[in-house]
């Protein structure tokens, strides 16, 4: 697990400790955490558009041009 030394300034100090005492969380490290999985899905992953959906379904329904019928 990494280990990083960080400053903060004093307003996010308090709001790590209000996360930490809203969840009734052990440390800081473990606010940090949970403040890091709120945006984990908005910054890692972004949601995919509903058009890019709709065209791997259609390539998913086109042969290949390695398949043979039977």
């Amino acid at each position: 697990m990494p280990v990083a030394i960080v400053r903060l300034k004093e307003r996010t100090n308090r709001v790590i400790n209000v996360v930490k005492a809203k969840y009734g969380l052990r440390d800081k490290s473990s606010a940090i955490d949970k403040l890091a999985e709120g945006y984990e899905e908005e910054v890692l992953e972004p949601p995919l558009r509903p058009e890019y959906i709709e065209k791997l379904n259609r390539i998913g329904k086109t042969k290949s041009l390695g398949e043979k019928t039977v």
